[in-house]
């Protein structure tokens, strides 16, 4: 019965459960869209294109891609400071399941009058 394989099933143990960790939250998905769309970007050049995100979330969503290996993090040393981020070739690699959903939502999204 189906009761019986839902009971021993675990959905933390599933790749899309996986998947999910890594771009779950308001603004994960829209950062590596921004990457994959501009290859390097500074972080003002993201604050502005998210538009109402804070410096601390912005910071905080950016560490922990950058700590999932999904973006690399390139400071340069100078005055001031010029750091800018871009997508790793494991980042690249989840492009292809983020172009569909931004294939998906082109077809599907109500169209204006």
């Amino acid at each position: 019965m189906i009761s019986n394989y839902i009971e021993k099933a675990n959905f933390e143990e599933t790749g899309f459960s996986y998947t999910l960790s890594l771009i779950s939250g308001k603004y994960k998905m829209i950062i590596l869209f921004c990457l994959m769309e501009f290859k390097t970007v500074r972080f003002n050049e993201l604050k502005r294109y998210l538009k109402t995100i804070s410096d601390k979330t912005l910071s905080t969503n950016l560490k922990e891609l950058e700590a999932d290996h999904l973006i690399v993090r390139h400071e340069y040393p100078q005055v001031p400071p010029k750091v800018e981020y871009s997508l790793t070739d494991r980042g690249n690699s989840l492009m292809e399941v983020l172009d569909l959903l931004c294939v998906w939502g082109e077809e599907n999204r109500p169209k204006s009058c």
